[in-house]
């Protein structure tokens, strides 16, 4: 009966108030000078910017939240205590290569203060002193932070050593720093304090913090500089302000002074140009449904979680929103099963789907309503190609 196999994917525009359906705009709402640049919405994880963004590239003493993440992941599973102290090797104390900590041989330092040494005073003899106690050596702890890259899902970096000095093998994306600092953040927030600290002294050497947004930006807290020839200025930047905390990376910066003024003004941006718009509400009819062999011809889509997205103010007047589903439904449908999703599409060509669920039970036709279906199915018009097909 040709009449049961109509079903097709029906899509209808939705109007949102705020989405007009425009055209969009030639030239992306940010710039930066940056040569790579990701902004990354805290709560989501939603990219909310990006250039370059998935380039491996070098991340000089960016890469560092990388060893003291692994240390961050050893203090909460219990194997390591901040108390806990590590012995400095000569190796260790003859690196004097970038920045360092000055860490003396034969001594131990308690694994809070190296990694106030690596955070705050970017120490690169710090790094060695925890790669060689945790893993025995650089070269087996490089193979370590490559291992948990892979678990962590940091899927355009390698690593040949615990500090970012060039290396061919060093490398980092934009988008992998973001998500290792959400990772900080969110898994290791007890010990995520350290990265605020404006200054550390050791040996009696007082070191300021090298991130220069602390006390410059409103919420600031972290994270972490890095500057090589290769690489450039870089930062890894987040504050908190009005509830919300934006991750803000960039690299392949010219100067210092333009890493302060370009990674500031990237973080304003991230918080004044960008905004959440909740559209629906959890049960929040969306829309609806057309039922096939139903008691009801159509059936009210819902949502069951918010539907909301994070946009530039620009992109406002210029997203479109629209219905999926395959349809019409076929009866009996249950109350919460899910019918399709809702598309939202904004201009520079970011989509969200929401899933949209039956706000109600359809129960299916009785055997005459099914008979009167099947007859208005028999006696409508065919399509004209049929027509022609029968005429010859």
């Amino acid at each position: 009966m040709r009449f049961l196999s109509f079903f097709t994917v029906i899509t209808s525009v939705l109007a949102l108030g705020l989405f007009h359906g425009g055209a969009a705009a030639q030239n992306g709402p940010v710039e930066t000078a940056a040569e790579y640049a990701v902004i990354m919405d805290y709560r989501t994880g939603e990219i909310l910017f990006e250039k370059n963004a998935r380039v491996p590239t070098a991340p000089a003493s960016m890469s560092k939240l990388m060893t003291v993440a692994i240390v961050f992941e050893r203090l909460k599973d219990g194997s390591l205590q901040l108390t806990d102290e590590f012995d400095v090797s000569e190796k260790a104390w003859r690196e004097r290569e970038g920045s360092s900590m000055w860490v003396r041989v034969d001594t131990a330092i308690p694994v809070l203060d190296l990694l106030r040494g690596i955070i705050v005073q970017s120490g690169n003899d710090a790094c060695i002193v925890v790669a060689e106690n945790i893993s025995g050596s650089e070269e087996a702890f490089a193979e370590l932070m490559n291992r948990k890259a892979r678990e962590w899902g940091l899927t355009d970096s390698t690593f040949a050593n615990p500090h970012g000095m060039p290396h061919p093998n060093q490398k980092m994306s934009m988008r992998d720093l973001a998500l290792l600092s959400r990772k900080i953040i969110s898994e290791y927030g007890e010990y995520y304090a350290l990265f605020a600290e404006r200054e550390f002294t050791w040996e009696r050497i007082r070191q300021e913090n090298r991130n220069p947004l602390l006390g410059f930006v409103d919420g600031a807290d972290g994270l972490k500089t890095g500057h090589t020839e290769e690489s450039g200025y870089g930062l890894v930047g987040s504050a908190v302000q009005n509830g919300e905390r934006r991750i803000v990376v960039v690299n392949g910066l010219d100067s210092n002074r333009e890493r302060t003024t370009e990674s500031a003004r990237l973080i304003r941006l991230a918080f004044n140009d960008f905004s959440n718009k909740t559209f629906f509400e959890p049960g929040d009819i969306v829309g609806e449904a057309e039922v096939f062999k139903g008691k009801d011809k159509s059936v009210p889509l819902i949502a069951r979680a918010p539907v909301d997205m994070i946009l530039h103010r620009t992109q406002f007047d210029d997203s479109q929103a629209t219905i999926v589903y395959e349809g019409p439904v076929a009866a009996p449908i249950r109350e919460n099963q899910q019918i399709g999703f809702l598309k939202i599409t904004a201009s520079d060509g970011k989509v969200r789907e929401y899933p949209l669920f039956a706000g109600t039970s359809v129960r299916e036709a009785g055997v005459w309503g099914k008979i009167g279906i099947a007859a208005k199915k028999l006696l409508a018009k065919p399509p004209s190609d049929e027509v022609a097909s029968a005429q010859n």
